[in-house]
């Protein structure tokens, strides 16, 4: 069951949202958190009712050791649990890809039967690890067990995230406020989940097609000509650009419809000035998840440069090994880490930013060129991102760069250039949805992060221009919603 899906916006969340807060007012929030958690098993059961057992179990486990450790914090059990949680995630997401390369590397003939990867296992495994590192420290309070089932199964952040703490979600659990039904949090989440919906079937789905078939027409090894490798790479960056901040948008409009708030994971990424900047907007959890329980775990900053960057490329590696099982994930990790490690060094032997330059033209054109390159960067890494094959990858980049004239693939150049002109305006020069709704906090921020609100008069407000607005934009995307078109981190 997808978010932009007929069902789920006309079955399975009214019936959903109708249940939580009747239970709520009539018996208390103990039943209703009882009834969302059933709901939210049931939404991640839709797809395949077989790793409803995995979960569960997870669950189970994770909640028992989390409980132990709380009690009497013993590394040996830590490191089980962790272990333990790595296991089964490496199990179902890279038993294969190991194989497949043992058996290249020594031409061996060892058959594992294809292991389906179950959804969202990377997004819940990193959730309960963090729960387990935060209760052997003795961060993390002791917690009903109904309770934590719905920290990790709240269905609008279960399948992509955000990678949610349990700071900031079992304390909403156990306040009382956030089971009475608000019309302002109503108005506000349906706002915030139709933005999302529009990103996702309007503009996201509609590039889909386009990037498709260049990177297609790459893997079957045919020639592609300059212009339409830069196309389908494009297309593909503000495909997942929309993608993902269009789920973004619809988990955090979602959560709101039940009085919570999720923490803020996606800020205008393609607006960074720089490649740090960008990892500070883009999955803004998941950077978090590797700041916290990786990067700082190997030594962080505290043991000087060298061992600095070496833990930043380290971090990235295995940031980039966790979105997929292939080499082509390694390479996108491995690019960012050296983009990350040339970044930081360059901070380092020039410590002056744009913004202190005394002259406005030398600060505009370093900001200029400082977005323009880390744009190309990001572009450039979204290959391997997206290819089926570091072959298919390279086969891209080798058109992208050759400036041939030779091949040619997308043959309405037209509709292309149109979707791709509206999404560039929107995520380079627009304000997001957040800064948007800015003044009603629909969002948890990170510590020292602050979100600027616009005060141009696009800003939301509650009036009847912006709900003939809203309403516009739901119907429109209501009509494009001909078929089934997951979300691309369902994947990771």
């Amino acid at each position: 069951m997808l978010f932009s899906s007929y069902p789920f916006i006309f079955a399975f969340l009214p019936i959903t949202l109708i249940g939580y807060f009747f239970l709520s007012r009539q018996w208390g929030k103990e039943p209703a958190i009882a009834w969302l958690v059933v709901c939210s098993l049931t939404f991640y059961s839709w797809w395949n009712p077989h790793y409803l057992a995995l979960l569960s179990a997870s669950i189970i486990i994770n909640y028992l050791m989390g409980k132990a450790l709380a009690k009497s914090p013993r590394k040996k059990l830590l490191v089980f649990g962790v272990a333990l949680n790595l296991l089964a995630l490496g199990y179902y997401k890279y038993a294969n890809f190991f194989v497949d390369n043992v058996n290249s590397l020594f031409d061996s003939h060892i058959y594992l039967q294809e292991i389906i990867l179950p959804l969202a296992i990377s997004f819940f495994t990193f959730q309960q690890i963090a729960f387990l590192v935060d209760a052997y420290r003795g961060e993390a309070e002791e917690y009903s067990f109904l309770h934590y089932c719905l920290f990790v199964t709240f269905f609008p952040q279960l399948i992509a995230g955000p990678i949610v703490h349990h700071k900031e979600m079992l304390p909403q659990f156990s306040d009382q406020d956030s089971f009475s039904f608000k019309h302002s949090d109503f108005a506000i989440g349906s706002t915030i989940f139709t933005f999302g919906l529009f990103k996702k079937v309007v503009i996201a789905d509609q590039l889909a097609p386009f990037a498709n078939v260049v990177f297609n027409t790459a893997a079957n090894g045919e020639l592609l000509s300059s212009a339409d490798a830069w196309a389908g790479t494009i297309a593909y960056s503000l495909q997942l650009y929309f993608d993902f901040s269009g789920y973004s948008d619809m988990a955090i409009g979602l959560a709101l419809l039940f009085g919570i708030r999720l923490p803020l994971n996606f800020h205008s990424p393609y607006k960074a000035l720089n490649i740090i900047d960008f990892w500070r907007r883009w999955h803004m959890t998941l950077s978090r998840f590797l700041r916290d329980y990786l990067y700082i775990a190997l030594g962080g900053n505290r043991k000087g440069s060298v061992r600095r960057y070496i833990n930043l490329s380290a971090t990235m590696l295995l940031g980039g090994i966790w979105h997929g099982a292939g080499w082509q994930f390694f390479i996108w990790g491995a690019m960012h880490g050296i983009f990350l490690v040339i970044n930081h060094f360059w901070h380092h032997i020039k410590p002056q930013s744009f913004e202190q330059q005394e002259s406005f033209l030398l600060a505009f054109s370093g900001r200029f060129l400082s977005r323009l390159l880390t744009l190309f960067c990001v572009l450039v890494a979204w290959v391997f991102f997206r290819a089926s094959d570091t072959a298919t990858a390279l086969d891209m980049l080798q058109a992208m760069f050759s400036l041939s004239e030779a091949g040619f693939v997308l043959t309405d150049k037209g509709d292309w250039l149109n979707i791709v002109a509206v999404g560039s305006v929107i995520a380079l020069f627009l304000p997001n949805t957040q800064q948007l709704m800015a003044r009603y906090k629909p969002v948890l921020l990170n510590s020292g992060f602050t979100l600027s609100q616009t005060e141009r008069f696009w800003k939301w407000q509650p009036n009847i221009f912006w709900a003939g607005a809203i309403t516009a934009l739901f119907i429109w995307s209501m009509s494009r919603m001909t078929g089934v078109s997951e979300f691309l981190y369902f994947q990771f």
